[in-house]
């Protein structure tokens, strides 16, 4: 199976219609990037898309990578160090934890588009819309092999 067919085109839709309400409140910047398998540590990996994604280029460094491997059942969230200077130290795994309790009932869609709100209400938070806001990087699923 291609990574693109993991979900199915009415879930594609939900976790990206996240993104965009996530990011209608905040500068922030989301992505999701869904890969078949992780080889190592899946927070290297995350990285490693996080800046192939070119996350790190936004003006406040204010992206977040939600990176999901399917077959290995991995997956991490990452925030650049701007948002990391604002949250709690247990924000990420808060809502990891929330995650993983609907992954575990195989609500991947559901999963990534509550964490996807989760995180975006702490953007707003943090980095409010700003009227000369735009859009820096695509909201659409990234997906590697």
């Amino acid at each position: 199976m291609r990574t693109s067919d993991f979900f199915t085109k009415k879930e594609k839709i939900e976790i990206v219609t996240a993104v965009k309400q996530a990011e209608l409140n905040t500068s922030g910047e989301i992505r999701v990037h869904i890969e078949k398998s992780c080889k190592g540590e899946v927070l290297d990996r995350a990285a490693y898309i996080f800046e192939k994604l070119s996350m790190q280029k936004t003006e406040l460094r204010n992206g977040v990578v939600f990176y999901l491997a399917i077959q290995n059942k991995k997956f991490a969230i990452l925030g650049d160090a701007g948002i990391n200077e604002k949250v709690p130290a247990d924000f990420w795994e808060n809502i990891k934890t929330t995650m993983l309790d609907l992954f575990k009932e195989q609500k991947f869609s559901e999963g990534l588009a509550k964490g996807i709100t989760m995180a975006g209400e702490q953007l707003k938070a943090h980095f409010p819309y700003q009227s000369n806001d735009v859009n820096e990087l695509s909201d659409d699923i990234s997906f590697g092999k």
